[in-house]
């Protein structure tokens, strides 16, 4: 698990329950038997990797936010007379009364905190952040700090400027979303759709699927329709994937 986004006890209590859940769905509408769980169990994993990967990309969405924030903070510092090294410090200090230590940001900060008291050079570690983070942004920045230090360029535009495309860039994302919102609502109804008519066709007909469960010719003919329900859940998933 990486440092930057690792789940605590909950988020990992709940990704399991959610598991369970689905493999206990599968099991009961596509084959009526408890013995379906255990061959069912590759969805299990396959779940909490898709949920896991969910989750980390929403902390990093979390974590982009904060990074501007912690760019702002930091241009703040640098104003107040702080070098640029006391100036990560001090935002240290202030994000964590504001997030905690269990937020990304903290870890973020925490990880550039412990280079610098083993003098290890900011840009050098903010850009090793990056990379533990997989944010662009975060080594981007790295690149352009340690540039401008060489340089002795002004430290305190460059903190503004970066909050700035950082800020952009979450806004076209949330553009994006909002013109997408509509699309992934319809794409989670009809996944769920089919499970509703079993349902319907089970209270109001019951006995209509009885020749589908319980015998080989019917496992098979499931197991097809399984398939195609996993690999058009997986094409909506990609067709509605935007990466800005």
């Amino acid at each position: 698990m990486n440092y930057f986004y690792k789940f605590s006890q909950k988020e990992k209590l709940y990704l399991v329950i959610k598991g369970i859940g689905v493999v206990l769905l599968f099991s009961y509408f596509f084959y009526r038997s408890l013995w379906a769980v255990l061959p069912l169990l590759f969805l299990f994993f396959l779940y909490q990797k898709y949920a896991a990967k969910q989750l980390i990309y929403k902390k990093q969405e979390e974590l982009r936010q904060q990074f501007k924030e912690v760019m702002e903070m930091v241009s703040g510092n640098l104003k107040a007379g702080y070098s640029v090294e006391n100036a990560f410090l001090e935002t240290y200090r202030e994000m964590n009364r504001f997030y905690g230590k269990e937020s990304a940001v903290e870890k973020l900060l925490a990880f550039i905190k412990i280079g610098l008291e083993n003098n290890i050079p900011l840009e050098k570690r903010i850009r090793e952040a990056g990379k533990k983070s997989k944010i662009r942004e975060i080594e981007d920045f790295a690149g352009v700090f340690g540039a401008a230090k060489l340089s002795s360029g002004n430290m305190t535009d460059i903190m503004e400027r970066t909050a700035l495309v950082i800020g952009e860039k979450i806004e076209t994302e949330k553009e994006i979303s909002i013109l997408l919102s509509a699309r992934r609502t319809e794409q989670k109804i009809m996944n769920v759709v089919p499970f509703f008519i079993l349902c319907y066709l089970d209270i109001t007909s019951p006995g209509f699927f009885q020749a589908l469960y319980h015998n080989l010719s019917g496992i098979i003919i499931m197991s097809i329709c399984l398939f195609l329900y996993l690999l058009a859940y997986a094409l909506s998933i990609k067709m509605l994937t935007v990466e800005v």
